[in-house]
C-alpha cells in the first residue's frame, strides 16, 4: 500500500479513537518550517513585484500562500471540533478579525493620509480600490473595472489586496462548509480530503477551458477576443480566471484536502515516523519544483502580433504544480522529525515567515510611492531603498499593532498597571497625555484623508490620462467644427407629387460625393502621436492617432486609407508602443503605400519588455526600401525627458514643450523645416 492509502487508514483509525485521544492527536503544534514556507513565498512576491524581470513567476508565491492557509485553517478546524464537539464561528472571525485587520487599516490609512496631503490627483479614482480593500472585495472589484494584475497604471497602491480578499473570502465561507463536512462525514474525513483533491483538478480542468490562448488586445477589441460581456461590462477572461475567488480555490481546496489526511501528530502514530528523511527529499523536490515553475512561468508576455499574451503553462496546469510542490514541501515540514523543517525554521526564515503578512500588505504601496506607476520596474537602487522602509514599518506594526491586538495586550496595556510605588511620578513614556496628543493628531489626519478621499473628483489621473482627454478633446472640436458641409435639403414637390429638382442643388450634390482629395501630408500612431495631434494639423498634416493601437490595427488602417486613395505623398506612422511590431507586419505596412509616397516610421520610447526588440525591427526597414526614412524618437526624445509624462517611464508627452518639440521633429524629418514652430 502507498503513502497515501496508509495515511488514509491511519487518519480513519484516529477517528475511532475517544475523543480526549484524538483532541491531542489533532493538536496543531508550532510548525517553524510553514514559516519558512512562506519566507520563501513573501520574499518571491516580492521580487516579482519590484521587477518583473528579476523573477518572471515570483507571483506563484501568493499560490504557496493559499496552500499554506487551506492546511493550517481546515486543520485548526478539526482540530477545534474534536476538542470541543463543535466550531465556534464567532471566536473563529474574531481571532481572523484580530489577526488581519489591525495592519490592513494601518495600510489604507496610511496610504489615505499620504495621497490627502502628496498625491491627492489619483484619489477619485482610487476610491473603489480603499473600498475593495476595506471590505475584502478586492478581487471582485478589479475585475469589474477592468484592473488586471499586471496591467499599468498611474498610481495603485491598493491592487495586491486582491489575494488578501481571496483569503478572507475562504476564511468567511471554508467554516460554515466545514460545519457540515463534520457533521454529515465526520468518520470519512479521508475520503472527504481525496475529493477535494479532485474537486482542485477540476477547477484547474476548467481554468484550462475557459483560458484564451494567443494574442489579445490590450482593450476590449471589436472581435471580442478575450473578453466576456457581463452586465455591461466588457470583462478580460484571463484577468478574471487569474482573480477570482472560484478560479483560485484550487490552492486552497489542496490544503484543505491534505489537513484532512496530514495531521502532525497523528502521523507519528504510525510507520511514518520514522520516514523524516524520505520526506525531507520529498520536500526537496517540491521547493526545486516550486522554484523551477517560478523561474519559468510569467503571467503575459508581449504579443507576436499585437497585445499581450497569457502564458498557457500557467493557466493549463500551471497553478495546479505549484500547489502540488506546496504539498510535497508541506508534508516534510510538519514532521518533527524532518531536517528540512529546521532548515527552513533558522531564524532569519522565522523573522520573515512570522511577519509576511505585514511584509505583504506594506510593499507595495511603498513600492507605488517609490515609483509613481504600477508597470515600471525598480532598480537595485530603488529596491533597497523600499527595503530601507519596508522591513522596519513591518516590525514595528508586527511588535506594536499586530501581535498586542492579536494576543488581547492592547486594552491591559491601556489600562496599566497598578504601581505599588505611588510616590513615584510617571514618566513622559508612561503618562497617557502623549498618547492622548498623538491619538489626536492621527484622527485629525485620517478624517481630513477619509473626507478628501470620499469628495475627490474622479478625473483623469497623472499625466498620461490627461494628456489624451485634452488630445481627445482636440479632435472631437476640429471635426466638430467642419462647416463646409451642407445642410441637407427637404426636396419639393409639384403640384401631381412629383419632386422639383433644383439644377443648383443638383450641381452641389455632385461635387460633395466626389472623394475629397488626398492630404499631402499623413501621420499615423498611438497616444503618443495623439498627444502632439493639435501641433501636427496646425502644420497641415492630416493625423490618426488612437490609442492603445496595434500593429494589426494599423495595417488594416492604412489598406484601408489607400484603397480610399487617402494616403498623400508623404506618411508618418509610429506603431510599436503597445505591443511588438515584427519586421512582417513593418513589410505589410509599406506594402501598402502608392508609388511615389514617401514613409516614415518613427521610434518608440517606453520601459516595456518588446520595446527594444520593435526598434530594431523599424530601424532595420530602409534597408529593406529606400523610400523608407527612420525618424528617431527614442533617440530625441532624451532632449526633453523633463516634459515628458514621470507616471509612466517617459512615455507620453506631458507639456506644451515637449509636444511642440514632437511636431517639429516630425516637420523637420519630411522636409519642412518651415513649419517649424518655437518650443516655449
Amino acid at each position: 500500500m502507498g503513502d497515501t492509502g496508509r495515511a488514509v487508514n491511519r487518519a480513519a483509525s484516529t477517528l475511532a479513537l475517544p475523543r480526549s485521544q484524538r483532541s491531542q492527536l489533532s493538536r496543531v503544534p508550532y510548525l517553524p518550517g510553514l514559516d519558512g514556507l512562506r519566507a520563501i513565498a513573501v520574499v518571491a512576491v516580492m521580487v516579482y513585484h519590484a521587477n518583473h524581470e528579476w523573477l518572471g513567476g515570483g507571483f506563484l508565491g501568493v499560490e504557496v500562500f493559499f496552500v499554506i492557509s487551506g492546511y493550517l485553517i481546515t486543520l485548526l478546524l478539526i482540530g477545534e471540533d474534536e476538542r470541543k464537539g463543535f466550531i465556534d464561528l464567532k471566536q473563529f472571525w474574531l481571532r481572523r478579525a484580530r489577526r488581519l485587520l489591525p495592519a490592513l487599516l494601518v495600510v489604507l490609512s496610511g496610504v489615505a493620509i499620504y495621497m490627502a496631503l502628496f498625491q491627492r490627483g489619483p484619489m477619485g479614482r482610487t476610491r473603489g480600490d480603499f473600498l475593495g480593500g476595506l471590505f475584502y472585495g478586492s478581487n471582485w472589484y478589479q475585475i469589474y473595472v477592468g484592473q488586471g494584475y499586471t496591467a499599468a497604471g498611474a498610481f495603485a497602491p491598493l491592487r495586491h489586496l486582491w489575494s488578501l480578499a481571496v483569503e478572507e473570502q475562504f476564511y468567511l465561507v471554508w467554516p460554515l462548509i466545514m460545519i457540515v463536512i463534520l457533521r454529515r462525514a465526520r468518520h470519512r474525513l479521508p475520503q472527504v480530503g481525496l475529493w477535494l483533491f479532485g474537486i482542485s483538478l477540476a477547477i484547474s480542468a476548467v481554468v484550462a477551458v475557459l483560458y484564451r490562448n494567443g494574442d489579445v488586445a490590450n482593450t476590449c477589441s471589436s472581435n471580442g477576443y478575450g473578453y466576456w460581456h457581463l452586465f455591461g461590462r466588457c470583462i478580460s477572461a484571463n484577468d478574471a480566471l487569474y482573480l477570482s475567488t472560484i478560479t483560485r480555490a484550487g490552492g486552497v481546496l489542496l490544503g484543505a484536502g491534505l489537513a484532512m489526511l496530514w495531521r502532525p501528530m497523528a502521523i507519528l502514530r504510525g510507520p511514518l515516523r520514522d520516514r523524516s528523511r524520505q520526506l525531507d527529499v520529498l520536500g526537496v523536490a517540491g521547493i526545486a519544483l516550486m522554484g523551477l515553475l517560478m523561474w519559468k512561468l510569467t503571467i503575459t508576455d508581449p504579443g507576436v502580433h499585437f497585445g499581450i499574451r497569457y502564458d498557457p503553462w500557467l493557466f493549463r496546469g500551471g497553478f495546479l504544480w505549484v500547489g502540488i510542490a506546496t504539498l510535497m514541501a508541506i508534508m516534510a515540514v510538519t514532521h518533527t522529525a524532518s531536517l528540512l523543517g529546521r532548515f527552513l525554521g533558522n531564524p532569519v526564515f522565522n523573522w520573515v515567515g512570522t511577519r509576511s503578512y505585514g511584509l505583504y500588505l506594506f510593499h507595495w504601496p511603498i513600492y507605488q510611492i517609490i515609483r509613481k506607476f504600477a508597470g515600471v520596474g525598480l532598480t537595485v537602487n530603488q529596491f533597497i531603498l523600499a527595503m530601507a522602509f519596508t522591513l522596519p514599518i513591518t516590525e514595528l506594526s508586527y511588535r506594536f499593532i499586530e501581535t498586542p491586538i492579536r494576543k488581547g495586550r492592547l486594552g491591559e496595556w491601556w489600562r496599566g498597571r497598578h504601581d505599588t510605588r505611588p510616590s513615584r511620578p510617571a514618566s513622559p513614556l508612561e503618562s497617557r497625555r502623549p498618547l492622548w496628543a498623538l491619538g489626536v493628531a492621527v484622527f485629525a489626519l485620517l478624517s481630513f484623508s477619509v473626507y478628501s478621499l470620499s469628495t475627490a473628483q474622479n478625473k483623469c489621473v497623472g499625466d498620461v490620462e490627461c494628456t489624451l482627454q485634452q488630445a481627445g478633446a482636440a479632435t472631437s472640436t476640429t471635426v466638430g467644427s467642419d462647416t463646409s458641409t451642407p445642410a441637407s435639403t427637404v426636396p419639393t414637390t409639384d403640384a401631381n407629387g412629383n419632386v422639383v429638382v433644383d439644377p443648383t442643388t443638383t450641381a452641389l450634390a455632385t461635387t460633395t460625393t466626389l472623394p475629397p482629395p488626398p492630404p499631402a501630408m499623413s501621420a499615423y500612431g498611438e497616444s503618443v502621436m495623439l498627444g502632439a495631434k493639435k501641433q501636427l494639423d496646425a502644420g497641415g498634416f492630416f493625423v490618426d492617432a488612437a490609442e492603445d493601437r496595434q500593429a494589426n490595427d494599423m495595417i488594416a488602417e492604412l489598406q484601408a486609407k489607400s484603397k480610399a486613395g487617402q494616403l498623400g505623398h508623404v506618411v508618418v506612422v509610429q506603431i510599436g508602443t503597445n505591443g511588438t511590431v515584427s519586421a512582417e507586419q513593418l513589410d505589410k505596412m509599406v506594402a501598402t503605400m502608392p508609388e511615389g509616397t514617401q514613409l516614415f516610421f518613427l521610434t518608440v520610447k517606453a520601459p516595456t519588455s518588446w520595446n527594444a526588440a520593435s526598434n530594431e525591427n523599424i530601424r532595420a526597414v530602409p534597408g529593406r526600401y529606400p523610400n523608407v526614412g527612420i525618424i528617431d524618437w527614442e533617440q530625441q526624445a532624451a532632449d526633453v525627458s523633463s516634459e515628458l509624462s514621470g507616471s509612466d517611464g517617459g512615455i507620453h508627452l506631458r507639456t506644451k514643450k515637449a509636444q511642440q518639440f514632437y511636431a517639429n521633429m516630425i516637420f523637420n524629418a519630411v522636409g519642412r523645416g518651415d513649419l517649424v514652430q518655437p518650443v516655449e
